[in-house]
């Protein structure tokens, strides 16, 4: 049975593949034929699962480039379908029809809702968590619940890679041993006030007592303590100890200089996070630099374009995810250059039905009041929502164009003169804007 089920996953990926479909129907088949399949396959020693609110996709991207660029014969679900469904699509792909998987290395990215399932069947020696905020809270609730579900998978022999400076997946980490710390030491982008539009770090998520900062990076991620039960940012094993998003460059314990592809203080915890999984897994550090120099991510999360004679640079941020959004606006008002920003929220979710928008008001647009920012266009079926959330921003009305119909904000966008132009949206909505472009 277990030489046909793997047959059977094979078969159908094949098939999907050469109809260009997705990659967790011959898992979907396989479970539902067994649902214990995955007990079932022999796995490597070394492997490596990643997970959080944000960053999992390019941390998992990097991560397997490295690797591979490095010798290892390695297994990733770089598709994105990161649920368990994907990963048993994965892993009976990288196996014989004996069931032992042919690879050195597994890297897994996996949906942090359903690692409890996936860590069920396979246990990672390694388990990045990236960060964990507010995400499609329709669907997740806050992101405290996240972490407690999370933690009924995460067991004692599993050694985590964990972001230090965020105080809620930081946790993880409080009076254990196996755990390989990560984060960004202050630097001249700190605040002293947390700017963001809430705050989900004024209380400590072990204790609930008043959370005290010396600084903070963005949003609630920085340095903090809680005088109660001495949960606080830990010094980190591999930190960046220097940073500059003028010039992408970022540097490693005081020693390795890397250049970033995404000027991005979220990138660069990306990049660090990769960093740390290499050096635990085995490669040398120059190596490690090296490639990742070298390395442009390629999953089409920044598109450029041209109109007319004008720049264009398509952000895509991740459904229902304030932080995502604010690292697009906030990277915009770092060019500072004349220019016009496009949102468009046509859509709420991929996975499911809504017009809950309560997300937009978690989003920093106060920075599009930056003197760069010359015009707004705003557009889509919640055109209005995000009108309404202009006005409290206090966005001078004078900038703002509304177009619910977007090929009416496509007749905009083409109108306008000697401006770069930057598009912030979400997965489903990304191509209704490149796809109108001549």
């Amino acid at each position: 049975m277990k030489i046909l089920i793997i047959l059977i996953n094979k078969i159908i990926y094949f098939i999907g593949k050469f109809m260009h479909k997705g990659s967790s129907l011959p898992g979907k088949v396989a479970l539902k034929l067994d649902k214990n399949i995955l007990s079932k396959i022999k796995l490597p020693e070394n492997i490596i699962m990643v997970t959080g609110s944000n960053g999992k996709t390019s941390t998992t991207e990097m991560i397997y480039h490295i690797l591979k660029e490095n010798g290892y014969n390695v297994g990733c679900n770089t598709e994105g379908s990161n649920q368990i469904e994907g990963v048993t699509t994965m892993i009976l792909n990288s196996c014989n029809l004996m069931g032992k998987v042919k690879k050195d290395v597994l890297v897994i990215e996996s949906d942090e809702r359903y690692l409890r399932y996936t860590i069920k069947y396979i246990k990672p020696k390694y388990l990045v968590v990236t960060n964990l905020y507010r995400d499609q809270m329709t669907r997740n609730g806050h992101p405290e619940l996240i972490y407690e579900i999370m933690k009924e998978a995460i067991t004692d022999d599993i050694h985590l890679i964990l972001n230090t400076d965020d105080p809620l997946s930081s946790l993880y980490g409080y009076n254990r041993e196996n755990v390989t710390y990560i984060g960004i030491n202050k630097n001249e982008l700190d605040t002293l006030e947390n700017t963001s539009a809430y705050n989900d770090g004024e209380y400590c998520p072990n204790c609930k007592n008043k959370l005290e900062y010396e600084y903070y990076h963005f949003g609630h991620v920085g340095k903090y303590k809680c005088n109660e039960c001495g949960h606080s940012r830990k010094d980190p094993d591999y930190a960046i100890t220097d940073i500059n998003l003028e010039t992408g460059k970022i540097k490693i314990n005081n020693k390795y200089e890397m250049q970033m592809n995404l000027r991005s203080v979220y990138n660069a915890y990306n990049i660090l996070a990769t960093y740390a999984v290499a050096k635990l897994i085995g490669v040398e550090d120059e190596k490690i630099i090296n490639t990742l120099n070298e390395y442009i991510i390629k999953n089409d999360r920044v598109q450029t374009f041209k109109i007319n004679e004008n720049k264009g640079m398509l952000l895509t941020s991740k459904h229902e995810n304030s932080i995502s959004y604010n690292q697009s606006l906030q990277y915009i008002v770092r060019e500072n250059k004349p220019c016009t920003v496009v949102v468009i929220v046509d859509a709420v979710s991929r996975k499911y039905f809504t017009s809950e928008t309560s997300w937009i008001w978690d989003i920093d647009f106060e920075l599009l009041k930056a003197e760069c920012v010359k015009h707004i266009i705003i557009a889509g079926k919640y055109v209005h929502d995000l009108s309404i959330r202009m006005k409290y921003a206090e966005i001078d009305k004078e900038k703002i164009i509304a177009e619910e119909n977007l090929d009416e904000m496509m007749k905009r966008v083409k109108e306008i003169e000697k401006e770069d132009i930057y598009v912030v949206t979400c997965f489903s909505d990304r191509m209704k804007f490149m796809d109108r472009i001549e």
